[in-house]
């Protein structure tokens, strides 16, 4: 062997230890990003710049978009890097590309770095630095308070780190408007109220898996029937939290019968998790609660742009 294979096969080695030369492939960073995820926040971004006061030129709401779209990304990576260990002895999360090792931690760092950099600097230039500095302490929410501090310290971690996915619509807002106010807040309260009763579901049929991680999570701390009966506080909150954008302009009759429908099934299906509490029947009514959450979320957002599309039609007909 050659002294240069050999100095190539040495490289190599030290860079596998240090975590920066694994072997994957496009769809493994692109795994990364949490598409899943992303896909929620691009949606609640753009209504956030749909039905924020004023207008932006097209080609700077798609820019606003792609920024967050990266920056949401940027999160995922991060979170990824952070929690390789736990995501490794979690069902769920075992064929993640960082513990599966097809991705190293430090690519996934870097990879994760990059994108939040590159996505706040673009948005700050491109658009404003207001909604810049929205979505970089958005990232910084995520990766740092929620991720590292929050998810592994108490069982509150979704209460208080849901503010993350929370932001989007606002950071969108924004960078229509150059600040936020209380009518972009409903936005964010939507979201924040949301995200208990929509993890929590998950975590009563996933709770050997989070038990196994030693994540805090409410079941796992303060017992099923504990958070069976919070599931239901929260999500009777939030019918009125649903309808709060009416109080602002933001939303008409249309979004406040079809919000206000929505959220009394989302109140019905809790109950639902609170009354069964055994066997195969509590875990059903968990899993539907979950699965209707996300129907839930994306329907309340797509009300909302529905209705301004409506109130743009007659000056599209005027223009045509």
């Amino acid at each position: 062997m050659s002294d240069t294979s050999i100095d190539i096969d040495t490289a190599t080695g030290q860079a596998r230890l240090h975590g920066f030369a694994g072997n994957g492939d496009v769809s493994d960073y692109f795994a990364l990003l949490k598409p899943r995820v992303m896909s929620l926040v691009i949606f609640t971004a753009l209504v956030g710049i749909v039905v924020a006061p004023g207008g932006i030129h097209p080609w700077l709401g798609a820019i606003a978009l792609l920024c967050v779209a990266v920056g949401a990304g940027a999160s995922g990576a991060l979170n990824m890097w952070y929690d390789a260990d736990i995501d490794a002895v979690m069902k769920r999360t075992a064929s993640r590309p960082v513990p599966a090792g097809r991705v190293l931690p430090g690519e996934a760092l870097t990879f994760g770095m990059w994108l939040a950099t590159a996505s706040v600097l673009m948005l700050g230039i491109m658009v404003n630095w207001a909604a810049a500095g929205l979505l970089a302490f958005t990232i910084f929410f995520y990766a740092v308070i929620y991720t590292m501090w929050l998810k592994r310290s108490t069982p509150q971690n979704i209460v208080i780190g849901g503010a993350a996915g929370a932001f989007p619509p606002m950071v969108g807002w924004t960078a229509v408007t150059g600040s936020f106010d209380l009518a972009s807040v409903t936005l964010f309260a939507i979201i924040f109220m949301w995200t208990p009763p929509h993890f929590w579901a998950l975590a009563l049929f996933r709770a050997n898996d989070y038990q196994r991680a030693g994540i805090p999570m409410m079941p796992n701390v303060a017992g099923a029937d504990e958070t069976r009966r919070q599931i239901l506080l929260y999500s009777l909150a939030m019918i009125p939290v649903t309808l709060s954008p009416l109080a602002f302009g933001l939303a008409g009759w249309l979004y406040g019968m079809v919000g206000l429908v929505l959220s009394v099934v989302f109140a019905w299906r809790a109950w639902q998790v609170y009354k069964l509490r055994q066997g195969e029947a509590a875990d059903r009514a968990a899993k539907k609660l979950f699965g209707y959450s996300i129907i839930f979320l994306f329907a309340v957002f797509a009300t909302l742009l529905i209705e301004q599309l409506i109130a743009a039609l007659p000056a599209i007909m005027a223009a045509a």
